[in-house]
């Protein structure tokens, strides 16, 4: 999947928008292996040495020793030529080794670095960016500057310097053969640009088919209950069909003109040579040229086209990988989340006369930490006191989501947000943790600008529990445990006992051991959100944010752990969001949102006085829609 910015190329292929940066920008990360690249230089020139000198060598083997019958000078100039093709494949075998290496060790780097920024990057990067855009950049593109660094690189300094050193040496043995060999020469560069490209135009296709194909297949594969559900299996192979009939026919097109090109390099090579070798014979009958020098230039005849072909293939990989190496670069140069918090999050225990002091033990008593006149520590107690004052925010600058938005959440207190899909429900809640910066207004925590505490600090304050959990691959207890990694085995089943899940947990064959995979693909969907809850529980924070928790359980589930929520959330601030109005009767306040604003507000019982929205809602003459 092609990125921002890098469509086709002029021949259909991805080309780099900015060669300069990108090629900065990858040297950065081989560059850090000077010394070893000093040794690749050293026995590129080497291995290129020992391959253009060893023909050479043909010419004093058969004018001074061959002819003239001296077997004994003969031996020592095999002798000689052997040690030079020993010393040029120990050098190649040397560089090809340290060039597994430097690309291993520079794609283990790339790719490290590019998981780091994408843990820094903000969501909005991510609501913008498809998963799949991302992944191939992980994996597709730093695969292609692996094998571009592993073999490309080191060939293209090879190649190059086997073609100067071989064109040298012919210049040197026969300028007059030289000139035929340029000419069939120029014939076969024509050749590479036209075939060339139309090989490398197909074979953009080919890789845009295939990711077309591939694209199809993890999406149906994804979408297989919705296929069964309607009963779409025949359009669903109708159109893989269609897709993989159009990756067939690129397919075709990109090897058969790559299919054709050797041969023809080939074939013009062997015309070169033939021609070359009329011409050379009837010079040296005439004179003009020693049977040792001819043998040598028809020699290099044979190798002066391998690195042209070389290198035409080479170029390729070298944009794709550049290509590639960009996408990565514009990740990495994206403005991470910015953090200007200086107040953090502690745990604190409490002395005799009220004070609060700071611990490294988990007391349970959570402080804000600030710095105060003179360098000295402030302490203030986590209250969970949330205010919105006139708060706008927009996904863009062309939208705004939330209109003047003024609320406020005591400490203890639960509110409960309802109103139809798309109200801005999930957006208040996403403000209160910086997932997104509102466009003005702001936002209090126990009456500090939620701007001024770290992010870090003011996540971990706050617990939440989605209406799409996300299970990860490792056992119940680690899932659990997710929510606070140092928590004992205890913490794990006394907050899976809060949230009910105690019960079917003790029933799986190795209980909390039991392994998950595919997001808790063996667990039901209401038993996946249980150990969300679950994960909420243990970390114990003192703001709960419930993005419609019981969505998917059903009412005798719900019913069951509604006490072990109730025991959650005594304390704590809470934010609700539900369908469910049902679930939100007990709340302190229930706030109406409709396209953004707060159009009712006040206690279960206030609101059906009012016969408004929320009565509406709650009597059925009106749905959420």
């Amino acid at each position: 999947m092609r990125g921002p910015g890098n469509g086709p190329g002029k021949h259909g292929y991805a080309r780099p928008q900015n060669m300069g940066k990108t090629l900065r920008f990858l040297m950065g990360y081989i560059g850090k292996h000077k010394l070893l690249l000093v040794v690749v230089i050293v026995c590129l020139f080497a291995s290129s040495f020992a391959m253009v000198a060893g023909n050479y060598f043909l010419r004093p083997l058969i004018n001074n020793y061959i002819l003239p019958g001296d077997f004994a000078g003969l031996a020592k100039m095999l002798t000689v030529m052997a040690l030079v093709y020993l010393t040029g494949a120990c050098c190649s075998y040397a560089y090809a080794r340290i060039m597994v290496h430097i690309s291993q060790q520079t794609v283990y780097e790339m790719r490290r670095d590019l998981f780091d920024k994408m843990e820094q990057l903000p969501l909005s990067y991510f609501d913008s960016h498809t998963h799949g855009e991302l992944m191939s950049r992980v994996t597709n593109d730093i695969d292609t500057v692996s094998e571009a660094v592993n073999n490309s690189f080191a060939s293209l300094i090879s190649n190059g310097l086997t073609f100067v050193g071989t064109l040298s040496m012919m210049v040197f043995l026969s300028p007059g053969l030289t000139l035929i060999s340029l000419g069939f020469l120029g014939l076969m560069f024509l050749l590479i640009k036209v075939i060339g490209g139309k090989s490398r135009f197909y074979f953009g296709q080919q890789q845009q088919k295939l990711g077309n194909v591939n694209g199809y297949i993890e999406e149906m594969i994804e979408g297989q209950k919705v296929i069964k559900v309607f009963c779409h299996e025949e359009e669903a192979k109708a159109q893989f069909k269609e897709r993989n009939d159009a990756l067939r026919q690129a397919a075709i097109s990109a090897q058969s003109y790559s299919g054709i090109m050797m041969p023809m390099m080939g074939n013009l090579s062997h015309v070169n040579y033939a021609v070359t070798s009329c011409v050379g014979g009837l010079m040296a009958i005439a004179g003009g040229l020693d049977l040792g020098s001819l043998i040598s230039y028809l020699q290099y005849t044979r190798q002066v086209a391998n690195p042209i072909s070389h290198l035409s293939q080479q170029i390729n990989t070298i944009l794709a990988a550049l290509a590639g190496a960009e996408r990565v670069y514009e990740v990495m140069q994206v403005e991470p989340e910015v953090d200007e918090g200086t107040v953090t999050l502690t745990e604190a225990i409490r002395k005799e006369d009220g004070t609060l002091e700071e611990t490294s033990e988990h007391t349970g008593i959570w402080a804000w930490k600030a710095l105060g006149p003179a360098g000295t520590v402030v302490l203030e107690p986590v209250l969970g006191d949330v205010r919105f004052h006139n708060v706008v925010f927009g996904y863009n600058k062309d939208k705004t989501i939330l209109h003047d938005i003024s609320l406020f959440a005591k400490p203890g207190q639960k509110i409960a947000f309802v109103g139809s899909t798309g109200a801005g429900k999930t957006t208040i809640t996403n403000l209160i943790n910086r997932f997104y910066e509102i466009q003005s207004g702001t936002i209090t925590y126990d009456g500090i600008d939620v701007r001024l505490i770290e992010k870090d600090s003011l996540r971990r304050s706050l617990g939440i529990v989605l209406q799409d959990t996300h299970l990860f691959t490792g056992t119940i207890a680690d899932n659990i445990r997710y929510g606070k990694l140092d928590a004992t085995d205890e913490e794990v089943v006394a907050a899976a006992k809060l949230a009910n899940a105690h019960a079917f947990i003790k029933h799986l064959p190795q209980g909390y051991d039991t392994v998950l995979t595919g997001d808790g693909d063996n667990l039901s969907q209401g038993q996946r959100q249980l150990l969300s809850i679950a994960r909420a529980a243990v970390a114990n924070p003192p703001v709960l944010i419930l993005d419609e928790a019981t969505s998917s359980i059903d009412t005798r589930t719900e019913k069951l752990i509604e006490k072990g929520m109730d025991r959650l959330m005594a304390g704590r601030t809470v934010f609700v969001i539900a369908h469910r109005l049902s679930t939100v009767r007990n709340a302190k306040a229930i706030m109406v949102l409709e396209q953004g604003e707060i159009i009712e507000r006040g206690t279960h019982e206030e609101l059906l006085e009012k016969k408004g929205r929320y009565y509406q809602l709650y009597t059925g003459k009106a749905e959420l829609e």
